[in-house]
């Protein structure tokens, strides 16, 4: 059955719009806590959930995720006895734990001595995510006191 060409046509032209939802994140938990350690030990753990969060929904959205120790880890009134340096302290993003649109990276395991990368995206498009568990190891000085030390690890993507 051959198909009849048509007396008139009409076209409409369709349109609509694709938003992106937020931009680029990251979110953290606001606290964690390690194992116990003496001078000479190490004290570990993991720091719970970062996520970053791309929602640009762009072509070629990159970004990596950098983690640094932003304020060494201190007890009692900070003397160098009572500080532990980011040399001290070694960050491991381990593998992602949940993930939407990869290809994601994760960084290697490294000394918070400066700022490392966590996670990474060098290529891909639209919107996408990925989480991950980080295990912090403090290496505590054999020339350390005792007292509960608190320092800031911070997250930060671009």
């Amino acid at each position: 059955m051959a198909l009849s060409t048509p007396a008139s046509a009409a076209d409409t032209v369709t349109t609509f719009t694709v938003t992106a939802t937020t931009g680029l994140t990251i979110t953290a938990p606001a606290t964690a806590s390690l194992s116990t350690a003496t001078p000479g030990g190490s004290a570990t753990g993991q720091l719970g959930t970062v996520t970053v969060s791309d929602q640009r929904s762009q072509l070629g959205t990159t970004w990596i995720a950098t983690v640094s120790l932003s304020s060494a880890f201190k007890t009692g009134g900070g003397t160098a006895a009572e500080t532990i340096s980011g040399s001290n302290v070694t960050y491991t993003p381990g593998s992602a734990t949940a993930e939407t649109n990869p290809p994601h990276t994760a960084g290697n395991a490294g000394s918070l001595a400066s700022p490392i990368t966590a996670f990474s995206r060098a290529s891909g498009d639209g919107a996408n995510s990925v989480s991950w568990n980080p295990t912090l190891t403090v290496n505590v000085p054999a020339g350390n006191v005792s007292g509960t030390y608190s320092g800031t690890i911070t997250h930060s993507v671009a």
